[in-house]
């Protein structure tokens, strides 16, 4: 190959480099409008960065996920969160983790993690898992799902409807990794009816072609946070 060729190639490979990471950084929060004024800047896309001369070992560290959740609660289930609000160190590194505990029986709901794709592992028990795709070009969902069992993992895509459901009569464990240090979660009943303020009545019940009345009872429900 000739000088000329070398160079071509070489600027030709420059140039798709440029491209490729001539982009917006991925968003790590559910938005991040934009200040003049840096006195009313209270936030960044991520947390700021600590001066690398004050880091300590203790700021790549977290402890705890040993001890059980408290599964207390009207779904049977609890969530363990170790993202970077509880490890500093994960900042910018794109990675969190949580330990999920089911009671018998208890259910992890529909929800979506909007920056995040999820790896999950059973560590003890038995669930029923499965995701929804986006909207198909021919129209409709598919829906996949698995019986999982302890040493067993299954994926679930970014941004896309899943849950995890113990149909053991005993409680079980799970560990989640997800590919944001800020996954964000969006339950969808209760994004739906526990909106604050709520969504319109006339909205809902077109959309799922409900009477008034069956909304405003679900609105009427103590939506639990998660």
């Amino acid at each position: 190959m000739s000088a000329h060729n070398i160079l071509v190639v070489i600027g030709l490979l420059a140039f798709a480099s440029y491209v490729a990471y001539a982009t917006d950084p991925t968003q790590l929060q559910d938005f991040c409008v934009g200040a003049n004024d840096p006195n009313n800047a209270l936030f960044v896309n991520g947390l700021f960065c600590k001066n690398p001369m004050d880091v300590k070992p203790e700021d790549f560290f977290s402890g705890g996920l040993d001890k059980p959740g408290n599964t207390h609660n009207n779904l049977g289930f609890n969530v363990s969160l170790v993202s970077a609000t509880q490890l500093p160190g994960l900042n910018t590194l794109g990675i969190s983790l949580a330990r999920i505990d089911y009671a018998p029986y208890g259910l992890n709901p529909p929800h979506i993690h909007p920056r995040a794709t999820e790896i999950l592992t059973v560590i003890e028990g038995t669930l029923y898992v499965g995701f929804v795709t986006s909207n198909l070009p021919g129209g409709g969902n598919k829906f996949f799902a698995k019986v999982l069992n302890k040493g067993d993992v299954f994926v679930f895509p970014q941004g896309l409807i899943h849950f995890q459901f113990n149909v053991g009569k005993i409680p079980a464990v799970a560990i989640a990794g997800l590919s944001s240090q800020n996954p964000g979660t969006a339950t969808i009943a209760n994004a739906v009816f526990g909106a604050q303020p709520p969504i319109s009545i006339d909205v809902l019940s077109k959309a799922f072609q409900l009477d008034e009345k069956v909304i405003k009872y679900l609105q009427s429900r103590f939506w639990m946070s998660t």
